[in-house]
């Protein structure tokens, strides 16, 4: 479908509601917090591996972090309904960037499997935007084929089949935590868009058997064995595979319920690798104690309650499904990576949001963060007319 001039004009309209001040105040306060904690993660491992620049990833941080949020408030102004003539681009764009990462193929890089497309000093992983693609795909499918959503014709096979497609892409990467987070963000704006649950827990189940088949009887994702293997008992390879999970174990335990204090982590100083990265929770749980754990966690859990409370406030289906597919992305990601760190699960290789170090990845999720801001300044404008 085209769009016109009038629709133009009333995307980029300037009259606009408030935003949600307290959703507004809860990303710049994780921001923030990430940011402090990324840089005492980090500069020890920036130190040693980076030519003696300690600021080196923090630096970079704050400079996406800086065009994130500016980002973040111009997307605030554009009407979202903009991405329901443009969802379909950004998947196309997304399948191309996934399918170009296949054909590159991947170096490994410190034990794990690179995913990332490099353009000069950039980088990113296209499972990002897959990601962001799913949501509003999805969002806007729901939206076309409401009156017959409850049918397996319109309720399921175009979803499966862009699923599986995603799912299949990743797979050659092979991606599989990347994989399992986009087939649930999929099935949750599904769920809420309201399709029939019954076709859903009947391919759901298929598709979990499937994945687990492949993961644990298919040479092309060994490392992922491998994961699940030494997640069961790390002391298995103490030096090997284990290393990371144990070191994790060993920084948590000595943070106690007050911590070391900020800035005084020990198993930042090369003992576990990368802090910076999937693991930086260890660290905030080391110099935080559990006191503080739980505070950033409370934050979380606070900012998806916010997150939903917007996606139900949404003027329409279409809004309150973008609202939701992002909350959903955002708090399964900050959960993963949480029970992960903690050796709840096995690592899946899935950052914290605001946390980890990764430029191009915050600066989407800022952008995305502009989204939510929009929506609920419709809903405010709407409310308020």
């Amino acid at each position: 479908m085209s769009v016109t001039t009038s629709a133009i004009g009333k995307l980029f309209s300037k009259k606009q509601g408030k935003m949600d001040a307290i959703y507004l105040i809860l990303i710049l306060l994780l921001l923030t917090i990430g940011l402090v904690m990324l840089f005492s993660a980090s500069y020890v491992y920036a130190y040693y591996y980076e030519k003696g620049d300690s600021f080196y990833y923090i630096k970079r941080q704050l400079f996406f972090a800086i065009l994130g949020v500016i980002a973040m408030l111009v997307v605030s102004r554009i009407d979202y309904h903009i991405f329901h003539y443009l969802a379909l681009p950004i998947m196309g764009g997304a399948v191309v960037l996934l399918v170009v990462t296949v054909i590159l193929r991947f170096t490994v890089y410190h034990g794990a499997i690179t995913r990332w497309i490099r353009l000069g000093p950039i980088q990113f992983q296209p499972s990002e935007i897959a990601k962001f693609a799913v949501i509003v795909l999805f969002s806007q499918m729901c939206c076309t084929y409401q009156k017959n959503i409850k049918t397996f014709r319109q309720g399921m096979v175009p979803f499966l089949a862009v699923l599986g497609l995603l799912a299949v892409l990743m797979m050659l990467e092979p991606h599989v935590s990347g994989t399992i987070l986009i087939a649930s963000i999929g099935a949750c704006i599904m769920i809420i868009g309201g399709c029939n649950i019954r076709f859903f827990l009947l391919f759901g189940g298929i598709g979990a058997v499937g994945l687990f088949v492949v993961v644990m009887f298919f040479g092309g994702v060994e490392y992922a064995r491998e994961r699940l293997i030494y997640y069961i008992d790390p002391f298995q390879a103490p030096r090997a595979q284990g290393y990371q999970i144990i070191q994790s174990m060993y920084a948590i335990a000595s943070g106690g319920l007050t911590g070391k204090g900020l800035g005084n982590s020990r198993q930042k100083f090369l003992y576990l690798p990368e802090p910076q990265n999937d693991f930086i929770f260890a660290i905030v749980c080391e110099e935080l104690g559990a006191i503080g754990a739980i505070i950033i966690i409370v934050l979380f859990v606070f900012y998806v309650w916010r997150g939903f409370s917007i996606a139900l406030r949404a003027k329409d289906l279409f809004g309150t499904l973008i609202a939701s597919g992002i909350t959903v992305q955002f708090g399964l990601q900050a959960m993963l990576n949480m029970l992960v760190v903690t050796k709840a699960l096995p690592n899946t290789g899935i950052s914290l949001p605001f946390f980890s170090y990764g430029g191009t990845a915050l600066l989407m999720l800022l952008g995305e963060m502009g989204i939510m801001l929009n929506i609920s300044r419709s809903a405010a404008l709407e409310k308020a007319g």
